[in-house]
């Protein structure tokens, strides 16, 4: 079996996923096609014809839709050589774009691929794809459908969270990507992006809220609180899981991930296809997992996930240094650190979604992004990135530090 090495990786800064958001006005190939320019540019990857181009996008319609993957090769004027292909799994959509392309290298079916991942909920909310879940009533019942945000309440629920640790999770969060902003820890990934004439749109993570305190997120209001009891799924829950007499509504939009734009992308390939461009490795894919589990609770998966991917590499929690859990809600991360014994000083040390955004179809390449320039930053040997996902599943990545 071949080894899979990351050569290289680049995102764009996060931008609020609304319509005064910096990123609004463009299309998601400006973003695909501003990552592979940038990514091209350092390592010179589209004069190798490449074997492939993965993106993940959560929600490929319209604008989003048609394979973002080869339209953003063509929108960025590279090779008419050079193929692509979009992936979607929810939430973990960028992350099962690294895990196709590193799969495919590590079988010898390729030699040098581009993954990456685009997401602009400013033009395509969540969902926004529609599909059985939500809409056919006969698989939500068999399914006991429940909305992301009232998953997230019920494991809170189940887990005995209160709002008081949901709110001092999501604080430090904003507390840890302000100092890393501050402290230039994502300047060697941070590509800006600019319009046609040339125009600054974006170079900083936009939706930071820095100096958000814990009492300041205490004031906001329940977000899924009227979904639970007006429409009916603390019902739906409570059928799935009887001993839950009552709901505790903990999450709200502070202590969420935030709805962003953004795109990543990153070079992984064989140590030949490498040195024939002159590159050194930067960190190698060594194991990847995914798993699944009950859809109504839906959020628990992280931990599964990141527990299989170990033990295909032969390693346990202990042998890991860093790990990036996606922050879709403040009970997803307690609850892997509950469940795994991971403390918090290892676990998001440059805050997460809660702080910075979570562009569904990016969001696993820029946090395979953020874990490498971590390894780099603090000589740590290995890491592991892990994300929750819809419908029930959980997927994660165990890679190391090159020469650590």
């Amino acid at each position: 079996m071949h080894e899979a090495y990351i050569f290289d990786a680049v995102r764009t800064p996060r931008a609020k996923g609304r319509p005064n958001g910096a990123l609004h006005t463009l299309s998601p190939i400006d973003l695909g096609a501003t990552v592979l320019k940038e990514l091209d540019s350092r390592t010179g990857f589209a004069a190798a014809s490449p074997d492939d181009v993965i993106f993940g996008c959560g929600d490929g319609v319209n604008d989003q839709g048609a394979n973002l993957a080869r339209s953003s090769v063509l929108h960025a004027g590279m090779p008419d050589s050079i193929p692509g292909v979009t992936v979607s799994r929810f939430c973990a959509s960028g992350l099962d774009a690294v895990n196709a392309a590193a799969g495919r290298v590590m079988a010898g079916q390729a030699d040098l691929i581009v993954a990456g991942g685009i997401e602009m909920m400013s033009i395509i909310p969540i969902a926004g794809t529609g599909g059985p879940n939500g809409s056919d009533a006969f698989f939500n019942n068999e399914a006991h459908f429940t909305p992301l945000g009232m998953a997230a309440d019920l494991l809170g629920t189940l887990c005995g969270h209160s709002r008081e640790q949901a709110d001092a999770y999501a604080a430090e969060s904003q507390a840890r990507a302000a100092r890393a902003w501050q402290e230039g820890r994502f300047d060697r990934s941070i590509v800006a992006v600019k319009d046609v004439n040339g125009t600054l749109m974006l170079d900083r993570d936009e939706y930071m809220r820095s100096g958000t305190s814990a009492e300041d997120l205490g004031k906001l209001p329940a977000a899924f609180k009227a979904m639970g009891e007006k429409g009916g799924y603390d019902a739906v829950v409570r059928q799935r899981y009887p001993e839950v007499l009552n709901v505790a509504h903990i999450h709200t939009a502070g202590n969420s991930s935030g709805i962003v734009d953004g795109a990543a992308a990153m070079l992984i390939g064989t140590r030949e296809a490498g040195e024939k461009l002159g590159l050194t490795p930067r960190a190698v894919i060594r194991t990847f997992a995914t798993t699944a589990m009950d859809p109504c609770l839906m959020l628990a998966s992280p931990a599964d996930a990141t527990e299989k991917a170990l033990q295909r590499a032969g390693k346990t929690l202990a042998d890991v240094d860093l790990f990036e859990v996606n922050e879709a809600f403040a009970s997803v991360v307690l609850h892997f650190m509950e469940r795994t014994g991971v403390s918090h000083d290892r676990v998001n040390v440059n805050g997460g979604a809660i702080a910075l955004g979570h562009p569904i179809g990016a969001t696993g390449v820029m946090l395979t992004n953020t874990m490498i320039d971590e390894l780099e930053r603090t000589g740590a040997r290995s890491g592991i990135v892990t994300l929750c996902v819809g419908l029930g599943m959980g997927v994660a990545t165990y890679i190391e530090r090159f020469g650590a």
